[in-house]
């Protein structure tokens, strides 16, 4: 994964419990850097040792580390550079949740070498939609959800999100049914 997911892990540990605490989750996931450049390609293995090492610092489950981690992403690359993308990707939960690959295709202009998730949308009635979600990276489902909350938050929307796997084999994945009330 690249630095910015893992300075925005970094970022989150420091505003919400302190730079110590953070020095203590780098030094159980056996991290040197202290600070992780934005643009630099990091092994998958830095970014889930740190989540493993938040959730032990702090008596956690490693599945409510990234949920939170995920609502806080929305809301740290929305300030960031980024923001104008998530703009242009839509103005409602379900135009931006439909768009989520064209804007992964815009993202990686800027980061070659990323492997971003696949999202499609479908049985989209009225306040509902399920939500598909491919990705070769394990266990990243709760990151999935904090997403959408965050993505709530920024629409200004209430959703109640269920969580299943549907297919088989190679076309297993991850399906979000959301419920949305404005």
């Amino acid at each position: 994964m690249y630095g910015l997911i893992n300075k925005a892990v970094r970022e989150l540990i420091c505003e919400e419990f302190g730079a110590e605490t953070w020095e203590n989750v780098r030094e159980r996931a056996n991290v040197d850097e202290d600070d992780f450049v934005s643009m630099k390609q990091y092994d998958d293995a830095v970014t889930y040792a740190l989540v493993s090492a938040a959730s032990e610092e702090l008596g956690i489950p490693a599945e409510t580390v990234l949920e939170t981690f995920g609502s806080y992403w929305v809301k740290y690359v929305g300030q960031d550079n980024y923001g104008h993308m998530m703009d242009a990707a839509g103005q409602t939960l379900p135009e931006f949740l439909g768009n989520l690959d064209q804007m992964h295709s815009r993202v990686m202009l800027t980061f070659p070498e990323l492997k971003p998730p696949s999202f499609r949308v479908t049985d989209q009635v009225g306040d509902r939609l399920r939500l598909h979600y491919y990705s070769s990276r394990k266990g990243l489902a709760p990151l999935v959800v904090g997403l959408l909350n965050g993505l709530a938050e920024k629409f200004e929307t209430t959703i109640q999100v269920q969580h299943g796997r549907e297919g088989s084999g190679v076309d297993e994945h991850d399906v979000f049914d959301i419920q949305m009330d404005a």
